[in-house]
């Protein structure tokens, strides 16, 4: 398989979401929500600032994204005004990062857990109700990343970016998680953006082996693709949701990335659509 170019000049993507015939991703360093079509047709919805990342849609259909720098989740209603939908700053312990809204408007925030420059230390995962109360979730957690929750809404999956693995959680009735499992260890693969399929299948976007992979529960890689290019974060998308959308990137480094801006939305078919949350 090889991948079709869709869109370049990002300084560096995240959070690729599929909604209502476009691909919504965030640009860290253009500081910027944008969203592009099928023919590579790029618009900037909303400039952010402090840095936005995960991105996420309430039931009234509000957007939610995160503030990296300021540890927040930010909300946008439908006339484009911007609000303080909770403040993260007392879970976090570095900035905010990726996230997955349930079809309830639940929000499950990862964190780095340090700041960038200080030592490793683990994360606790910030669960946030519809209503923007703030909870702690789970925690010990090695840099939490891309996550997903399942069709029936009752199963959530989250990358460990540093622990090369797949945990899966059972969501409670009141949003809580639980039963904490090894979903997949991916070894020397490391995930970052995740999306699933129709099958229970995950993608997997790995910036350290320059690829994206699909695993299923237990561990065995059912495919791989190799890139060009470091893989952040990936979504299935399209019409049948059968496209791949790749966001990728030389490197994620604020300098070289931030003004050299090659990076790219990419995008493959495969086989089996994508299902669940995001």
């Amino acid at each position: 398989m090889e991948t079709e170019i869709v869109l370049t000049g990002l300084a560096f993507g995240e959070g690729p979401r599929w909604r209502d015939g476009y691909l919504w991703f965030s640009d860290f360093y253009r500081h910027g929500i944008f969203r592009v079509d099928e023919s590579g047709n790029e618009e900037l919805v909303l400039e952010v600032p402090t840095q936005p990342s995960g991105l996420g849609w309430l039931p009234d259909g509000d957007l939610l994204f995160v503030s990296m720098l300021d540890r927040s989740l930010k909300r946008m209603d439908s006339s484009g005004d911007v609000s303080l939908h909770a403040d993260l700053s007392d879970i976090a312990g570095g900035p905010c990062n990726d996230m997955v809204v349930s079809t309830d408007g639940t929000a499950y925030v990862g964190n780095f857990g340090f700041e960038e420059g200080e030592k490793f230390s683990q994360a606790t995962l910030a669960v946030v109700g519809v209503d923007g109360k703030v909870r702690k979730g789970p925690d010990g957690l090695d840099f939490p990343n891309g996550t997903v929750i399942n069709p029936e809404g009752d199963r959530l999956i989250i990358a460990e970016s540093y622990g090369s693995r797949l945990l899966s959680f059972d969501i409670e009735e009141d949003g809580s998680l639980s039963g904490r499992q090894l979903f997949a260890d991916l070894d020397s693969r490391v995930p970052d953006g995740i999306c699933l399929d129709a099958e229970g299948g995950i993608w997997v976007g790995d910036p350290t082996n320059h690829s994206v992979f699909r695993v299923i529960e237990g561990g065995e890689v059912t495919d791989h693709l190799d890139l060009e290019l470091n893989c952040y974060a990936c979504m299935l998308g399209g019409e049948d949701r059968k496209t791949l959308y790749l966001v990728t990137a030389p490197t994620s480094g604020r300098g070289g990335a931030a003004d050299r801006r090659e990076g790219r939305i990419e995008r493959v078919r495969v086989e089996i659509p994508g299902a669940g949350t995001p």
